[in-house]
């Protein structure tokens, strides 16, 4: 079928849309900019099906009345309102769900396609129920419901289903009580919150968002005191113990979210069990987790990470596991802490440099055999920063993007040259690159980006540990220290490096300012103007579309 994307943004949902549904119907994305934009794009490419993930506006009639459109919702039948997921976390829901609807007069309360339901974890924040799973069970029903649009099927009216309207969350809502709330109610107000729009509150007498709170099980303090400060994040007491908060936003028009010692510029070292970097060992296996928010990596991150890596290399191991965190494995260089820089084009410079040490680091590991396992999305230099190991593994969900160029034509480094040649062959590296356009696993499977897919925990163990087992692993080990040194006479390692970085230096100092309005864009939300032409291919070649 021919498919039209309609969305705000490219967001993770988005992404995991296109290239799910691309494996086997045409695809097409357009931005929803304005009605006028809207409707041109439905004339020029005249979908079967158009598909809306979680729109913010109605879609005109015009639209609608011709072409089957589906909006996903993000709860149950019968659910309405633009705060689906965030009452469901603050009212503790045991049960939630996706609905594919189709659209009509009534917003949120269209003929229903298909929907899904799934016990809800406790605990849960807002952006990881979203990209896991809401994502999820939106790609389910999707199919199912574009198999029931093929076929000829009619959406069930929802009249016999009673509705619950949720009204838009306010901030007096998510307002925490520091004297009456516990640490988990706390911790419940900012995952109801998280991503957008936080939790409004004032810290040492600044008005700032509070976002991702995290649960400390050892300090504890008056109310509302910074007990300590540990990797950029701050300690705040609790009427029963204590809450870390990792990223703050200043209340204002133009302000950035960012780790939150650099909104509060606080210094109290503290012994705690909190930690963005965490090893463990099992048998002659190490694990090594790196949790940084939305992936991105700042210059004090990889050098600490780094840090890491060289400690557990200290460990006795045959194999080394890099597990990333949970929601991501990693996006490369902070481009939130680059924008906030005194000198953004140095930062930029020191940032790249410092993910450059870790992953030469990585490349040069030759006493064991490293392992990736990518439990989240990865972007940018977090895909490169991957490929430095020997084996790659990757969640069935996980959603790649192997490419820089749409942050501002930015060429990139993390040793990609070598790296990703080396995987997939010349052609196909330039080709992907240049596409600019995300993967799916079973796509990096086929060009062998990727090693294998699981779908749980278990099955990572189970790779390294037959992998540590295995009777062939002194030559896979012999194999990878000369394939090492015969790449090395070929072309040292330090020359690819020099290279990526002097197409770089041109990136963060030359008179192109492509990449810093590209920054400023993605790190101020700046709506986009018009739709990348890379995603919109149903504008044609001649398409001056965003670069």
């Amino acid at each position: 079928m021919k498919v039209l994307i309609l969305c705000h943004s490219f967001n993770s949902l988005t992404q995991r849309i296109f290239v799910e549904l691309k494996k086997d119907h045409q695809v097409s994305v357009e931005f929803d900019i304005n009605e006028a934009v809207t409707e041109s794009a439905v004339n020029i490419y005249n979908p079967q099906v158009i598909i809306a993930p979680f729109l913010k506006r109605k879609i005109p009639p015009s639209i609608w009345r011709n072409y089957p459109t589906l909006i996903i919702h993000p709860g149950i039948p019968g659910d309405k309102g633009p705060s689906s997921l965030d009452w469901a976390i603050m009212n503790e829901e045991k049960t939630w769900g996706v609905t594919i609807l189709q659209a009509n007069d009534e917003y949120d309360s269209d003929d229903i396609w298909d929907f899904e339901t799934f016990d809800l974890p406790p605990n849960i924040r807002k952006s990881t129920l979203y990209r896991k799973q809401i994502t999820e069970a939106a790609i389910r029903c999707l199919k199912t419901t574009l198999l029931g649009l093929e076929k000829g099927e009619r959406p069930i009216s929802p009249e016999e289903i009673k509705g619950t309207y949720h009204p838009p969350m306010k901030q007096i809502d998510r307002a925490i009580d520091w004297e009456q709330d516990s640490t988990d109610q706390i911790i419940r107000k900012l995952n109801a919150s998280d991503s957008r729009p936080g939790v409004l509150d004032t810290l040492e007498n600044i008005s700032v968002y509070l976002y991702h709170g995290i649960k400390e099980e050892k300090l504890t303090g008056k109310v509302k005191e910074v007990l300590g400060t540990k990797d950029d994040a701050i300690c705040l007491g609790t009427k029963d113990g204590a809450v870390w908060i990792t990223h703050l936003k200043q209340k204002g028009e133009l302000t950035l979210k960012l780790p939150a010692t650099d909104i509060l510029p606080i210094s109290k070292e503290v012994a705690t069990t909190f930690s963005e970097i965490k090893y463990k060992q099992i048998g002659e296996i190490g694990y090594l987790y790196f949790d940084f928010y939305n992936g991105a990596m700042s210059t004090d991150q990889c050098t600490r990470l780094l840090r890491e890596y060289q400690n557990a290399l200290t460990h006795k191991t045959k194999v080394l596991v890099l597990m990333g965190g949970e929601d991501f494995w990693s996006n490369g260089i902070h481009l939130h802490k680059i924008e906030n820089a005194p000198s953004p084009a140095e930062e930029s410079w020191e940032n790249i440099n410092a993910m450059n040490d870790l992953v030469e680091a990585i490349i040069n590991t030759t006493d064991r055999l490293t392992i990736s396992a990518m439990r989240g999305n990865a972007g940018a230099g977090g895909v490169f920063l991957a490929l430095a190991t020997d084996y790659i593994l990757a969640y069935q969900g996980v959603v790649l993007n192997p490419h820089y160029k749409s942050m501002g034509n930015l060429f990139g480094s993390e040793y990609w040259t070598y790296l990703l040649p080396r995987r997939i062959g010349k052609f196909r590296a330039k080709e992907i690159t240049d596409r600019k356009q995300p993967m799916g696993v079973s796509e990096a499977l086929h060009l062998g980006l990727i090693d294998q897919t699981f779908s749980a925990t278990d099955e990572i163990q189970d790779f390294a540990f037959n992998l540590s087992f295995d009777e062939t692993y002194p030559k896979k080990l012999q194999y990878k220290q000369q394939g090492l040194n015969e790449d090395q006479l070929k072309r040292p390692l330090k020359k690819y490096r020099e290279e990526e970085l002097e197409k770089m230096r041109l990136n963060f100092f030359g008179f192109d300012p492509s990449y810093h309005v590209a920054r400023y864009n993605f790190t101020y939300d700046v709506p986009h103007s018009r739709t990348p032409k890379h995603l919109a291919v149903h504008r044609g070649l001649n398409y001056e579309g965003e670069f």
